[in-house]
């Protein structure tokens, strides 16, 4: 079986430290924390910290006896439902196909009993002497293996969550969102994601390649508290403006109270004049890959 990464970081522009005085990239060295010696490469060994300052050390050669083979082989385990599996506990998406002029036929047995079933293979394999956790799933005529944390590299929500108060949510504030959320119902479509940082950072290094002058944008001042259920109700009265004048009129209803518990809804958002233009100024997103193109005469 053959594995490739699905997902790829190297496309995102990417920095190296230099020297502002010589404009030479940084090197950095190797030197004990104590003596500030620089230490070769042979005389570095791993080591474990029991304790502040006690260290138990571990050489290659004992590393290497307990390193797991590579078999180039997954064991299959169990066949789970997708939706049982806990979105905390995904690492990262592999390519899978099978290696080679064999084991093409028990590769497309399994692919297409998982497909037709609707399951998920659970399976072992070993990666960089590790034994990891993978969770196989057919895509198009492959597999997809999503390597799979352990249990222990969970940590627990409880941690986190304790002291998020218990808020009683009325009738209004769910209605009220629920229009909203109608009102923004979609299919999920990845290449509309744009990513907005790698573009600045594309026009801000061919603006200085172009030897233009980089003026530092207005920030905003701050940030007004507004009611989030008066936004809300501000929302769906923006959409019953813009709909036809020969529109059929509802029987006017007596304003709802404030709803109680409404103070808690109060979150800090962009001021509304920002946010107006914002929304008037919002473009359709671009699907391209945002590569860096550095102009012309890039060398």
């Amino acid at each position: 079986m053959a594995l490739y990464p699905a997902t790829s970081e190297s496309e995102k522009i990417s920095f190296n430290q230099l020297n502002r005085q010589t404009g030479h990239r940084i090197k950095y060295i190797k030197v004990d924390q104590d003596t500030g010696d620089e230490v070769p490469n042979e005389d570095i060994v791993k080591g474990y910290e029991l304790e502040k300052g006690q260290f138990i050390e571990v050489t290659k050669e004992e590393l290497e006896e307990i390193a797991l083979e590579s078999t180039r082989t997954i064991e299959i385990d169990e066949f789970v439902d997708k939706s049982e599996i806990d979105p905390r506990y995904l690492i990262r998406p592999y390519y899978l196909r099978p290696d080679g002029k064999v084991g093409h036929d028990a590769f497309a047995v399994i692919r297409e009993t998982i497909r037709e079933m609707n399951k998920v293979a659970i399976g072992r394999v070993v990666l960089t002497n590790r034994e990891h956790i993978i969770a196989l799933e057919p895509i198009d005529k492959g597999l997809v293996g999503t390597l799979l944390r352990y249990p222990y590299e969970v940590r627990s929500e409880q941690e986190y969550f304790d002291e998020i108060q218990d808020v009683k949510v009325t009738k209004d504030m769910l209605d009220l969102a629920r229009h909203i959320v109608n009102q923004k119902a979609g299919t999920f479509d990845p290449e509309k994601f744009e990513d907005h940082y790698e573009s600045a950072l594309v026009e801000l290094i061919n603006q200085k390649r172009a030897g233009k002058l980089i003026r530092p944008k207005e920030r905003p001042k701050g940030e007004n508290v507004v009611d989030l259920m008066e936004a809300l109700r501000q929302s769906v009265g923006r959409e019953k403006a813009t709909e036809p004048a020969n529109a059929p009129k509802k029987s006017a209803k007596k304003p709802r109270k404030a709803a109680s518990g409404q103070k808690e809804m109060l979150m800090p958002i962009a001021g509304k004049k920002q946010a107006k233009e914002a929304g008037a100024k919002k473009q359709p997103a671009r699907s391209q890959r945002r590569s860096a193109w550095l102009g012309p005469n890039v060398c």
